[in-house]
């Protein structure tokens, strides 16, 4: 399903959206140096392939990334903070991505290792599609998900989404889950 047309063509970026437990946020530089784990943690990549071996490198690839997609108004990543501790615990948010030749509009979404099993990505998760939603962004959103990553695809089904088809994605081999409006 196409993205909506708008008049005013919207950033797809979640600022100063929260959940019960999380502030999200544009990222900054400074998230560097706190997103830095989760490249260095080999459990985080082993479902990709083709990405940097070096943490650091990885790391700063996804950041130019990130800012790329900021200024071309093609969504992206958000910082979640933890609103207790106020530490970064993840990224989350709302991509446009072109897949099999369709405009679509994904939510993306990791966490660092030490918050894994905690429900944070389905707590992003759940407000990225809201927010996309309510906001009239698209009637239909997708997540990308590499075939073999079973925690990401589980919360994908939590969020209500559904397996809408396979495809190769950046030479890796995908599932798309959907959910509709």
């Amino acid at each position: 399903m196409p993205l909506q047309q708008h008049n005013i063509k919207p950033n797809y970026l979640l600022t100063n959206e929260e959940t019960d437990r999380l502030l999200i946020k544009k990222v900054t530089q400074s998230h560097f140096q706190e997103w830095l784990p989760f490249h260095k943690e080999p459990l985080s990549s082993q479902f990709w392939s083709g990405l940097p071996k070096d943490p650091i490198q990885a790391c700063q690839e996804q950041f130019n990334r990130i800012f790329e997609r900021y200024d071309s108004g093609a969504g992206g990543m958000n910082a979640l903070i933890h609103k207790e501790s106020n530490m970064l615990i993840g990224l989350a948010g709302l991509l446009i991505q072109n897949i099999n030749h369709q405009e679509e509009l994904e939510i993306g979404y990791s966490i660092l290792p030490k918050y894994w099993r905690q429900g944070y990505a389905f707590e992003a998760a759940s407000a990225c599609k809201n927010v996309a939603f309510q906001n009239n962004w698209a009637e239909s959103l997708i997540s990308i998900i590499q075939v073999n990553n079973l925690p990401s695809q589980r919360t994908a089904l939590k969020i209500g989404m559904s397996i809408d088809g396979s495809t190769t994605y950046k030479k890796n081999p995908v599932n798309i889950f959907r959910i509709r409006k």
